[in-house]
Parts: structure tokens; C-alpha cells; sequence
């Protein structure tokens, strides 16, 4: 049984499936380790110490870090709310805290992909 049976229009959606893949992900990629492996190590250490490189690792994990911050501060307090006290909609909220969680990894990647 395969699945073209089942499943029709199986093979051309596979195709622009396997061919928007190679697009998007998999030929930027071979061509950023293609470029990278043409460098020696003293390229490398002059890139990756260089002040705007330095500068946006800076402004990288200090974003992280205050999101972090702002997520369990407020990631506490609403936690604390619904554990504690009952009020309306409350069923509603805990469902669209729970949505993340539901939807795979995979599908928000290809859906902000898709957006920028």
C-alpha cells in the first residue's frame, strides 16, 4: 500500500514540500559551512572578537536574560493566580497558556519562517 493511494496529490506535494525545504534551510546552510570552512583561524578569531560581533552577543544574552527575568516574575504571578483563586474565564486563559505547548516546535519554526 503506498501512499500516493491514499493520499492524493501525495508526490507533488512532496516534491514543493522537499523543494521549498532545499530553499529555505538547506542550501543557506551549505553555503554558510562552505564559506566558513574556507577560513583559517586566525580569520575566525579576528571575526569572532570583533567589537559589533562582541556587541551583539552582548545585546543577545542580556535580551535573554531580562526575558527570562519578565517570564518568571509574570510566569509566577499568573501561576500563582490560577492555582489559587478562582475567578471567570479562567478555563480560557489556562487554555491559551497551554497552546504553546500543544503546538510542536517544528510548526512555529516553518510559521515564523514563513511570516518574515
Amino acid at each position: 500500500m503506498s501512499f500516493s493511494r491514499v493520499l492524493p496529490g501525495f508526490r507533488p506535494a512532496l516534491a514543493l514540500t522537499l523543494l521549498y525545504l532545499c530553499l529555505i534551510v538547506l542550501i543557506p546552510l551549505s553555503t554558510l559551512l562552505f564559506k566558513s570552512l574556507q577560513l583559517g583561524w586566525d580569520d575566525y578569531l579576528r571575526i569572532v572578537t570583533h567589537q559589533r560581533v562582541i556587541a551583539s552577543f552582548y545585546i543577545s544574552f542580556a535580551a535573554s536574560l531580562l526575558a527570562a527575568a519578565v517570564a518568571l516574575l509574570f510566569g509566577s504571578i499568573i501561576a500563582w493566580v490560577l492555582v489559587r483563586y478562582p475567578f471567570p474565564g479562567k478555563r480560557c486563559f489556562d487554555a491559551l497558556i497551554d497552546l504553546p505547548f500543544a503546538l510542536p516546535t517544528a510548526v512555529a519554526g516553518i510559521v515564523l519562517a514563513s511570516l518574515y
